[in-house]
């Protein structure tokens, strides 16, 4: 499926599976975006993406040159985050759930440290797994350990101080030969410095990592949008809702779509509807 296209750029439903990861970080009210993709594929985002202006963002482009783990991305995002904290959102996650967007605009406010997000799974071994103490305190974080201590698992959404850079560039390979982003969050864990938002049964969250998953996200995207009329993870409802586009940028993108159920849906929203 991914020998001539990049697997964020496959569908989950109506819309590309990076969307969906773009609507978490515009819901946290993150508007400077840093996309990072293989020297192949780059382009390919550029065709999809654009600048942002169409959403009211603003997007920047960087190459990972080789696939050496989730968090060489701050060592490569170094110029681009300027000594700011950040935000690293995996292309393949969906996370949806009511007030998500507040939960997620909570915890992007500066703060010492990192947050992560916990979900319970039922096949732990896929992912970093974290454990807690009776008091709710994560006490490890392992990644895709072949005995999980728990069933609680790190999803692709993290939140970073400004000392994420440092910290990464100090990160030693691992047995898999990369700079894994389970390490960094370790090392926040050290220093006492972790905070895990455990997601309960209100949020859905799928990593579109395999035909199941994938298959799963799209039929969850379809059944709620039919049902309940409204769009999941459309930028263009989000940045309309957020004042960022107009009334005008609004219908133009209605008029792109005018001949597809998601443009009737964006028109309703331009309605009033």
């Amino acid at each position: 499926m991914t020998l001539v296209t990049s697997k964020q750029l496959l569908p989950i439903y109506d819309k590309p599976m990076i969307y969906y990861s773009l609507a978490t970080l515009m819901l946290a009210g993150i508007r400077e975006i840093l996309v990072i993709t293989t020297p192949k594929e780059q382009e390919h985002f550029k065709a999809l993406l654009g600048d942002g202006a169409q959403w009211g963002i603003q997007f920047d482009y960087a190459i990972q040159p080789n696939p050496e783990g989730l968090a060489q991305a701050f060592v490569i995002a170094e110029k681009f985050l300027g000594g700011c904290p950040s935000c690293l959102v995996l292309g393949d996650n969906l996370l949806y759930g009511d007030g998500l967007s507040a939960e997620l605009k909570k915890v992007a406010q500066p703060a010492a440290g990192a947050t992560v997000f916990g979900y319970r799974v039922e096949d732990p071994g896929r992912y970093g797994v974290i454990t807690f103490d009776s008091d709710g305190c994560a006490t490890s974080i392992e990644e895709k350990p072949a005995q999980p201590r728990s069933n609680w698992a790190v999803i692709g959404l993290y939140f970073y101080d400004e000392t994420v850079v440092e910290r990464a560039k100090g990160l030693k390979r691992s047995k898999r030969d990369e700079y894994e982003i389970t390490d960094l969050n370790r090392s926040y864990l050290d220093d006492g410095l972790l905070r895990v938002e455990r997601l309960g049964r209100g949020y859905a969250w799928f990593d579109a990592g395999t035909h199941a998953a994938l298959l799963e996200a799209g039929e969850f995207v379809h059944v709620l949008q039919r049902r309940q009329g409204h769009l999941i993870a459309s930028p263009e409802e989000i940045s309309f809702s957020a004042g960022w586009i107009t009334a005008a940028d609004l219908a133009k993108h209605c008029e792109r779509f005018k001949n597809t159920e998601y443009g009737r849906k964006l028109a309703a929203l331009g309605q009033g509807a």
